[in-house]
């Protein structure tokens, strides 16, 4: 054929794919309107699942905190691809570890893994056998002590790994009570202020009598500097949660520290199985979006964070103090949760509601709002879990219920 005869056939030729032999027909080339995304369920609604407002703070069965949406990026985008669980820990427990000022880091389950994990680390050190054997603990040290104040359902952890718990209260009881079978000696960060022995004396109690020490700050990444404060002091193992403060996944913990023990806890840990912490399973997603979470916290202005805690408080402080009979006061914890703290009180010969009321009302008005209990007539409520804007929510709804049940 022709050039041009070739040229002229091609206008009537059937339009597409030629070379593949295929025709497709006219019209399926002329525009058509886009397709729309298609509507994402609603799993709330569809199980009918009550959401609410956290006025309340980052407790577990309130489901911790809400993840930054770079870390949702983090889990969307890791969850596409394999890799392997150890080359993910190797790479984000390096990068934790730096940001924490730790010999080595690992991510956990959870801080209670990360308590489970560690402890086991300490007592069986890198002998697969000892691994196996846990928590039987024939021919492995079996003794951890612990304040006599911080001795609380956390130590339930620990025992997971079969070890007894030893109470002492002052530093010549912990020499007293040291002896073959002394594994570790922990400290609950939450108690300090109730102990006899400060978190440094017991770093250093530690030391002298060559016995690892252990701190759980499940909640206390708040203020930031937290994070690498007990690793600067000396503790050999650290346990943090990540679903609180850090706003990581609420399934996930840090465990951070000397790099033989934590090599040593990874040993006791999944992947690998015949190990007490098998079950304890933390997948690549979660891996990676605590690093980014950590991150992102660590690098925040947290000066900026705090005065906007504050100024929510102050809004919904403001709002109920303007009923009749009813006090406010704005309160710092001096470990655990530290964060502004609201407690409203009323008097309740003018504002005729029980705390457990107030609450219920407030559970099932709309939107619901969790708020803790406080002491007597009095609720208690934290800004750091609240969504912009909620606070105006709150405040509204704090007036309302104290203006019915005014007399």
């Amino acid at each position: 054929m022709k050039r041009r005869d070739a040229l002229k056939n091609l206008s009537v030729w059937p339009v597409a794919g030629i070379a593949l032999g295929t025709v497709l027909p006219l019209e399926s080339l002329t525009a058509s309107p886009a397709t729309p995304p298609p509507v994402k369920r609603n799993l709330f609604k569809e199980l009918g699942i009550r959401t609410f407002i956290n006025a309340a703070g980052t407790f577990t069965a309130m489901s911790g905190s809400i993840m930054h949406e770079e870390v949702l990026d983090a889990i969307r985008l890791t969850a596409g691809e394999f890799a392997m669980i150890d080359e993910v820990q190797d790479k984000v427990g390096a990068k934790i570890a730096e940001l924490c000022h730790s010999e080595s880091a690992m991510v956990t389950a959870g801080c209670w893994s990360a308590l489970v994990l560690g402890t086991a680390g300490v007592l069986t050190g890198m002998d697969p056998k000892k691994v196996a054997q846990l928590p039987v603990l024939d021919g492995i040290k079996s003794e951890v002590l612990v304040q006599k104040t911080h001795n609380s359902g956390y130590v339930h952890a620990l025992t997971n790994t079969g070890v007894k718990i030893v109470e002492v209260e002052t530093p010549q009881d912990v020499e007293k009570a040291v002896n073959e079978k002394t594994a570790m000696m922990w400290f609950l960060n939450y108690a300090g202020p109730d102990g006899k022995i400060s978190d440094k004396e017991w770093v250093a109690l530690g030391k002298k009598l060559n016995i690892p020490t252990m701190i759980d700050m499940a909640a206390d990444a708040t203020p930031v500097e937290n994070l690498w404060k007990f690793n600067d002091m000396g503790f050999d193992l650290v346990c943090v949660s990540g679903g609180k403060g850090i706003r990581g996944p609420q399934s996930a913990g840090i465990l951070m520290g000397k790099k033989d023990l934590v090599a040593a806890a990874r040993l006791n840990a999944p992947p690998r199985g015949g190990n007490i912490g098998r079950g304890m399973k933390v997948n690549k997603e979660e891996i990676l979006g605590m690093y980014v979470a950590l991150d992102k916290f660590i690098h925040l202005d947290h000066v900026k964070l705090w005065k906007t805690w504050e100024d929510r408080v102050a809004l919904m402080a403001a709002a109920a103090g303007k009923v009749k009979g009813v006090t406010t006061t704005v309160t710092v914890p001096p470990v655990a949760n530290r964060t502004p703290t609201l407690n409203i009180a009323w008097d309740i010969s003018k504002v005729k509601v029980t705390k457990e009321e107030f609450q219920l009302r407030l559970r099932k008005g709309e939107p619901s709002i969790e708020v803790m209990g406080g002491k007597d007539n009095s609720i208690n409520l934290t800004s750091w879990n609240l969504q912009p804007g909620q606070e105006k929510i709150v405040a509204r709804r704090l007036k309302e219920e104290l203006d019915k049940a005014s007399v």
